[in-house]
């Protein structure tokens, strides 16, 4: 075994998607890290010690999926992880920014660029992943039109999404104003990108993040009267076989008519 193995064991065996196979890969290691000691002699009090050392539920959840992905499925060797369980998932309500936030969030972030990223979140749905990997060509500003090709995972899969107004005029200005031919639509690491969000939390106290944008434009469609099936659709949320049985209603120009009829709006 190798982690590069395991790794392309995720990969291409699973069809997980890029993240996906970078955050199980990260979590191994450091459970490697923590064991230091032959895999062979692992043992479930090994593993217990160090779910045990998880300070939330969410990281527990999420070290443990890697070590039943590595043991059970790549290694063909359980019996380390499986006596543990995952917890139980607490339901905590989840507050949704206002326009009145987004607006002052927005005013925050000087430059241009950042700018045009924040209102894709919004006004996309995507996930952070697709967003910081599209590339200018799978963006038709004429038909605010974002068919994205960096999602092939069994669990997330990318499928159309469209862009409103304000955002379409905001990333017009935004690629007239670049230089360079990097073919990204925002190349820029995403440490820069998550310094940026963090930087706008500490100067107006609001927690958003591109995760609650994503959040944030799921009920703001949901507020427009848009149906629960198209809103998954335009996040991804939508199994292939669906969209293959059902091709002529989850087609872009019809989710377009949809996303259009709804008037989305982010900062009025």
């Amino acid at each position: 075994w190798s982690i590069e193995g395991f790794r392309e064991f995720l990969r291409v065996d699973l069809q997980l998607s890029q993240e996906t196979v970078r955050d199980r890969v990260a979590y191994i290691r450091q459970f490697l890290s923590h064991v230091s000691k032959p895999i062979q002699a692992v043992t479930a009090e090994d593993v217990r010690g160090y779910l045990g050392s998880m300070q939330s539920r969410e990281v527990y959840s999420h070290s443990l999926k890697a070590l039943r992905r590595f043991f059970r499925d790549y290694l063909k060797h359980p019996d380390p992880v499986e006596t543990f369980r995952f917890p139980e998932q607490v339901f905590k309500p989840r507050s949704v920014p206002s326009k009145g936030d987004l607006a002052r969030f927005y005013a925050s972030i000087g430059d241009q660029k950042r700018r045009a990223l924040f209102l894709v979140y919004a006004s996309s749905g995507l996930r952070r992943s697709e967003v910081l990997t599209l590339r200018k060509d799978e963006v038709d500003l004429d038909r605010r039109t974002i068919i994205p090709e960096n999602h092939s995972g069994a669990t997330k899969r990318s499928w159309v999404s469209f862009l409103n107004e304000e955002t379409a005029e905001a990333l017009r200005s935004y690629l007239i104003s670049r230089k360079d031919a990097n073919p990204k639509l925002f190349p820029f690491a995403r440490s820069i990108e998550r310094r940026m969000f963090r930087d706008a939390m500490e100067d107006t106290g609001l927690p958003i993040t591109p995760q609650v944008l994503r959040f944030w434009f799921c009920n703001e469609m949901a507020m427009l009267g848009v149906q629960d099936r198209f809103i998954d659709a335009l996040c991804g949320r939508t199994p292939k076989t669906v969209l293959a049985r059902h091709y002529t209603d989850y087609s872009p120009d019809r989710l377009k008519e949809i996303y259009d009829r709804a008037g989305l709006r982010v900062l009025s």
